[in-house]
């Protein structure tokens, strides 16, 4: 027998699958609580007893992508049979696939809510801790935060410069992503040799 709790949690993975799939089509803008409840098979007032309003649906959206990202990363992390160099390559391009595939909560993932924001910074901070191990792993605890940087601005440089249509497969963006990556890489990596 499904308890309470149970019955409430899949009501609200129902929702976010819902709201998730209403972003990716539509963007922000199509998410509203009585689409949600439409397309999740729920009654009407269902959302409301799980989100406050759309913010706060759209925060617990952002969240699940981090929640999601990190669970990504720690599979790049526990990859065997690669070097260093090739799972930081892997976890940029992690990032890149998100924005690539689903712009939207790319994009929402790294806007801060205005109300409480904590849930969110909880969530991109364990992903940002993933990350920044594997980028120890190429350059030492030390440097791992500013190469680390680098190596995230670069990548949502490149998204940005995706999705804005500067960079596009017409004009050769797989070739400027690469070599983006590549060059962020072999600095990163120069940085390691020269010490």
């Amino acid at each position: 027998m499904t308890s309470r709790a149970e019955s409430a949690a899949a009501t609200r993975n129902a929702l976010l699958d819902a709201a998730s799939g209403l972003l990716d089509e539509g963007g922000p803008d199509a998410v509203t609580l009585r689409a949600v409840g439409a397309r999740s098979g729920v009654s009407r007032g269902a959302p409301y007893g799980h989100f406050v309003d759309k913010e706060d649906l759209l925060a617990a959206l952002a969240i699940r992508g981090w929640v999601h990202m990190t669970l990504d990363l720690e599979l790049v992390q526990s990859c065997k049979g690669i070097g260093s160099r090739e799972r930081l390559y892997r976890a940029v391009l992690a990032f890149l696939t998100v924005a690539r595939e689903r712009p939207y909560l790319y994009a929402l993932m790294f806007i801060t809510p205005s109300r409480d924001p904590r849930a969110i910074i909880t969530a991109a901070s364990r992903a940002q801790d993933v990350f920044l191990a594997i980028v120890a792993d190429v350059v030492g605890q030390g440097d791992a935060r500013s190469r680390g940087a680098l190596l995230m601005s670069s990548a949502h440089g490149i998204a940005g410069m995706e999705r804005s249509g500067q960079l596009s497969e017409k004009s050769g963006a797989r070739q400027a992503i690469n070599f983006s990556s590549n060059s962020s890489l072999f600095w990163v990596g120069e940085s390691v040799n020269n010490q």
